[in-house]
């Protein structure tokens, strides 16, 4: 072997003593610096804790934002969405109807009334006379939860169809023709409620364009005589039930739960979360972010937002029904809203947490260069 190759041998040699040497100098670095990180475990935690706070903190701008969705929601409150005032039955059906007068005139025709007469009867199924306990068991909600024509679901159908023949259904589905008798609505006869219904279709199908005008006059009908019984002292029945069970119907609603109420709570809700949509809507306009986690920072802050102005708002109304002692002022939808939406920021503002902490911990340990802290 010539000296030459010797030289080029030893050369080589100590190329890779001196790389070995360089990747154990690498990895006694690389486990120092793991053992610092490890060592200061808890100051990093703590560190990158107080990040995420200062990342999902509210700038003066989202404040502003804030509290300008406390002041919708406020105003949705008391100009939108409170418990309306109930009227009398009188009263309410003349606010719904008008000067418009219905008198009780039947001709007696089975299954059949006139187009006039439809218009200017009543409806049959608020006849109680000679029902001989047909219309029992109603409790104080009466004959509104033992009849289907006063179902806000079922009446669509069957007080339809009621109309349309001039009859009354109750609740446990018999069917009776209504008359008049010194302008007044009695029960005249049981009825067939199959030919009820069977009439009902055939006066559609059948009986060319003046069918169709009593089933849609008869149509028109009910949906004005629902509204018009909708925000009366009784109201109207929860849907369903009354056909199941008219005394557990009557019971609900003395505890509240009536349709009108319902459709108002219903109601709050709704304007509640399209206002949150809006504010949504609106804060992200604030994005200037890039990465996946900037925009789940951001998101953590347009929970907050909604989150606390909901709250705020529901403390607020709280302490106006508490002071003014008006239940009908209670914000009840937008308190759910309010619960709801705050129990759902938490849920994702600790998920996001977690990743955000833990996620830049993992970083740090593998080795990636974020220069989060400084490790004395």
């Amino acid at each position: 072997m010539s000296s030459e190759n010797l030289r080029k041998k030893r050369n080589l040699i100590i190329e890779k003593i001196d790389n070995n040497l360089s990747e154990m100098n690498d990895i006694y670095e690389e486990t120092n610096r793991v053992k610092t990180v490890a060592e200061n475990t808890r100051v990093i935690l703590d560190d990158l804790d107080k990040q995420f706070c200062e990342k999902t903190g509210l700038n003066s701008e989202e404040v502003a934002l804030m509290f300008f969705a406390v002041g919708l929601q406020i105003a949705r409150q008391y100009l939108l969405t409170k418990f309306p005032k109930r009227l009398s039955d009188k009263e309410a059906a003349k606010k719904v109807k008008g000067k418009k007068e219905e008198h009780s005139n039947r001709k007696h025709r089975y299954y059949n009334p006139s187009l006039e007469e439809i218009a200017s009867n009543p409806v049959p199924f608020d006849a109680n006379i000679g029902s001989n306990g047909n219309l029992k068991g109603g409790g104080k909600m009466g004959h509104r939860v033992t009849t289907l024509g006063h179902d806000p679901i079922l009446g669509l159908i069957f007080g339809t169809a009621n109309i349309a023949t001039s009859t009354l259904t109750t609740s446990s589905f018999l069917s009776f023709h209504i008359y008049t008798e010194n302008k007044r609505d009695y029960f005249k006869s049981k009825a067939s409620t199959y030919k009820v219904l069977e009439a009902t279709v055939n006066k559609t199908l059948y009986q060319g364009i003046e069918g169709k005008k009593i089933i849609a006059t008869s149509f028109i009908k009910e949906i004005i005589h629902l509204q018009s019984d909708m925000y009366t002292k009784n109201s109207l029945p929860i849907p369903f039930i009354s056909a199941m069970n008219p005394k557990l119907a009557s019971k609900l609603a003395e505890r509240g739960l009536d349709m009108a109420n319902i459709l108002t709570v219903s109601k709050q809700v709704e304007y509640a979360i399209f206002i949150n949509t809006i504010i949504a809507m609106l804060h992200s306009l604030f994005y200037d972010g890039n990465t996946e986690m900037e925009e789940k920072l951001h998101e953590v802050k347009t929970r907050k937002i909604i989150a606390y102005s909901d709250m705020i708002a529901s403390a607020s109304n709280l302490g106006v029904v508490a002071f003014t002692k008006n239940l009908n002022l209670l914000d009840i939808g937008g308190i759910t809203v309010a619960i709801l939406d705050f129990i759902k920021y938490k849920e994702f503002q600790k998920k996001v947490k977690e990743e955000f902490i833990f996620g830049s911990y993992k970083d740090m340990v593998m080795g990636d260069k974020y220069n989060m802290i400084d490790i004395q």
